[in-house]
């Protein structure tokens, strides 16, 4: 990845259009370096939401001719609706025969919808984060397993999931781990996330060879939301 300043989502206009012009300047001097054989080399659009600014940054580094192109400065405070719209500008403005790579988004709502937006591949803490405060993703949405309603629950933390987790051990048992603070429910948690989440883009790329994307994301979507209410 080329180097890149990520500014915040409320950041002053004129230190916006400065970090898209360090990131610009950087770019270029990563594009210029020579690389191990067989490296690929991202470069990073910024320019937050501001459209003006995307463009000019998507611009330079389409010039540059990089192996694949990153958004960054997004998923950073903004209102999830503004940062979508704008994942879809920035996307149609990259070429399609090249990884379109999302810096930041990790829930499964906000991956399926970048992937409908274009999007091929994402990173972030959040599997590792969420599991740290006990909870665990799963279709049918985020579960606290500090809450009392899984004292006595044996089922696994999601049906037909391969985890070690889920492979192993009840609900109710990762939720002793937890609240007794022993470092293998979190590991635990941490392994099921990782698992659900690869688990979830599996199915997203099955549904898109089948060409039945976007109502498989709104099922699955529409099954954790009712799951949840």
């Amino acid at each position: 990845m080329a180097f890149d300043e990520c500014t915040r989502a409320d950041v002053d206009p004129a230190e916006l259009a400065a970090a898209v012009r360090r990131t610009s300047l950087w770019a270029r001097r990563s594009r210029e370096t020579e690389m191990a054989p067989g490296q690929l080399v991202f470069g990073i659009s910024q320019g937050a939401t501001d459209m003006a600014l995307r463009e000019r940054s998507v611009a330079d580094i389409l010039d540059m001719g990089f192996d694949g192109y990153a958004i960054g400065g997004l998923s950073v405070g903004e209102e999830r609706g503004v940062m979508l719209r704008t994942v879809s500008a920035t996307t149609a403005m990259m070429p399609a025969d090249r990884p379109r790579y999302f810096m930041g988004i990790g829930d499964p709502e906000g991956v399926l919808e970048v992937i409908a937006r274009g999007v091929d591949m994402f990173d972030c803490v959040l599997p590792t984060r969420t599991a740290r405060t006990g909870s665990a993703l799963t279709s049918e949405g985020r579960l606290n397993l500090r809450n009392a309603r899984f004292a006595s629950d044996e089922r696994p933390l999601d049906e037909g999931c391969s985890c070690p987790a889920c492979s192993r051990f009840s609900r109710a048992y990762i939720r002793h781990l937890v609240n007794q603070q022993e470092i293998l429910g979190l590991r635990l948690l941490s392994l099921h996330n990782l698992r659900f989440l690869l688990d979830l883009v599996a199915a997203a790329r099955q549904a898109i060879e089948r060409g039945e994307f976007l109502t498989w994301k709104d099922e699955a979507l529409r099954r954790a939301k009712g799951a949840n209410e």
